[in-house]
């Protein structure tokens, strides 16, 4: 990714768990159907490689099922995807003081793109592709969301200062920077 672009904050959402959201499973069998018949939109944001291809950690993976992304080394478990076809557009890292998620997100640009915290406890990126949902509900996210968007949900350490969680996009809205700042070590607890 560029270090060069330049970077603007916008809002987090901090949100109640809502049991709508997210109850539709995207299996595996729907998600090749998608891509089989799928646009050159859905190809690109769900691509492998990219933060909301279910196939981004090597295996199908629900991405609105939550992961524990933190707990691994992203050149460990994106390594299938870098040397497959040396597309992936994802990347974390953690340092001493904060956890911090870098990604493009292309297709999905600065109006659909959604991070939010849902109850302290996981960290979650949407997009809304289709923008004129005709499903009846007023919230594309409780059916078959990948019929109109994107997300990938992410578990926080317990660790994590989710209430000072910063978003960025770049200038040309095709990439994804979120920091999630460390909670910092009581003195007392330091040995």
């Amino acid at each position: 990714m560029n270090s060069m672009t330049s970077y603007k904050q916008f809002e987090v959402q901090f949100e109640e768990p809502n049991p709508k959201k997210w109850c539709v499973l995207l299996k595996e069998d729907v998600f090749v159907t998608l891509m089989n018949k799928g646009n050159f939109i859905t190809h690109k944001v769900l691509c492998e490689g990219s933060l909301f291809s279910p196939l981004l950690f090597g295996k199908f993976f629900d991405p609105s099922d939550a992961f524990p992304l933190w707990e691994f080394d992203s050149d460990v478990l994106l390594s299938n995807a870098r040397s497959s076809n040396n597309q992936c557009t994802v990347d974390w890292a953690q340092t001493d003081t904060d956890y911090v998620l870098r990604a493009e997100i292309p297709g999905v640009g600065k109006a659909g793109i959604r991070v939010s915290v849902e109850d302290g406890k996981v960290l979650e990126v949407s997009g809304q592709l289709r923008l004129k949902i005709e499903t009846g509900t007023k919230d594309w996210r409780a059916g078959n969301w990948w019929e109109h968007g994107c997300v990938r949900r992410i578990e926080l350490p317990e660790n994590a200062d989710w209430k000072k969680t910063e978003a960025f996009l770049s200038g040309d809205h095709k990439f994804l920077e979120v920091k999630i700042p460390k909670i910092p070590p009581n003195i007392s607890d330091v040995p």
